[in-house]
């Protein structure tokens, strides 16, 4: 019975008990990475950060960051604009800047998708997409 390497790679999607979404830190992670791979919590926070740190060199230098199956990290510019203060209705001026944007991967959607939302998520959503 092989199981491919995918496959065996890709968590379940698991639907929590309490009412509404866990905040995960990154020591949440540590702990479960090392109790799965029986790595001590110092070397699997030092090897977490520095993933974490390489992708942030990476993107800072404009590349582009594909994770397949997870998703895309990679870095847009964006133009100057005029934009409104909704409180005050001033016209301000926005400068140029550089955002992070995230494409999500096949796997992941699958996961997200595959838990339905609970009704408290829905709270502030507007309905305009």
């Amino acid at each position: 019975m092989d199981t491919p390497p995918e496959a065996a790679a890709t968590p379940e999607p698991q639907e929590s008990a309490s009412p509404g979404p866990v905040t995960i830190t990154k020591k949440d992670l540590v702990n479960r990475i090392a109790e799965t791979t029986g790595e001590t919590k110092v070397v699997t926070k030092t090897i977490l950060q520095m993933f974490l740190d390489e992708i942030i060199q990476e993107l800072s230098r404009g590349n582009r960051l594909e994770f397949r199956d997870f998703g895309v990290f990679e870095v847009r510019a964006r133009r100057a604009r005029r934009a409104q203060n909704p409180r005050t209705l001033e016209k301000v001026d926005v400068p140029p800047k550089r955002v992070v944007k995230f494409k999500v991967g096949r796997v992941m959607r699958k996961c997200v998708m595959a838990v339905p939302p609970r009704p408290e998520e829905f709270e502030g959503d507007r309905g305009d997409g």
